[in-house]
């Protein structure tokens, strides 16, 4: 069983009661925590504030960034983790890791052996088919290099993360340009995707554009 947790913000792994879209107890689970995207953003903060969240929890988890690895590194490196969860930061240059080191590739193969893919803002928007959405982002950020915005493809749909209602307008109009159904998740929302089925979970109204 494929399944895939898309979330906006890594509170809401934290914060939330996941285990039940989970093979087995999140505590229970070995975590890979793919913090690649926080090496190109001037404040890292947040990734101290979920490490010491899971570290309270009782979270089993293993930092990992991809970058410089190849395909063979990064199959050791994920190799006997029940999880791969993907953090935020800037998505242009986890993409453009994602690329390089073959993560693609050994995640698709991971997945269809039943680990869950935990995608955070930016892991969320590398598991959609692009990443365009985070072009029209106010506050332009890095892009390294990359101009192809083509990504892992895991859904057939784009997400917009870290969602305020006064960003209605303007998402109306990024999804007019956008060849793709627009979910919309605020801090306390997520997506979980089992098997090609589309849930949303947390508070708030789901909005698809």
């Amino acid at each position: 069983m494929k399944t895939l947790i898309l979330t906006s913000s890594g509170q809401f792994i934290t914060a939330n009661n996941v285990d039940h879209f989970l093979p087995k107890k999140i505590t229970d689970c070995k975590i890979a925590h793919i913090i690649t995207a926080s090496k190109k953003v001037s404040d890292d903060s947040y990734i101290g504030r979920h490490r010491q969240k899971m570290d309270e929890l009782n979270f089993s988890y293993d930092e990992i960034d991809i970058a410089g690895m190849n395909e063979e590194e990064l199959k050791k490196a994920l190799d006997g983790h029940d999880i791969i969860m993907v953090d935020g930061g800037n998505t242009f240059y986890l993409l453009k890791a994602v690329r390089e080191s073959g993560f693609e590739k050994v995640v698709k193969e991971l997945i269809e052996k039943g680990v869950v893919y935990i995608g955070i803002s930016a892991g969320s928007y590398i598991a959609c088919p692009s990443i365009v959405v985070t072009t029209y982002a106010k506050k332009q950020k890095d892009r390294c290099g990359v101009s192809d915005f083509t990504a892992m493809n895991l859904v057939p749909f784009l997400i917009k993360a870290h969602y305020t209602p006064d960003l209605l307008p303007d998402l109306k109009e990024i999804r007019s340009k956008v060849g793709y159904p627009l979910h919309i998740l605020n801090d306390q929302q997520a997506l979980l995707i089992k098997d090609g089925e589309v849930q949303l979970l947390g508070g708030g109204d789901e909005i698809i554009l």
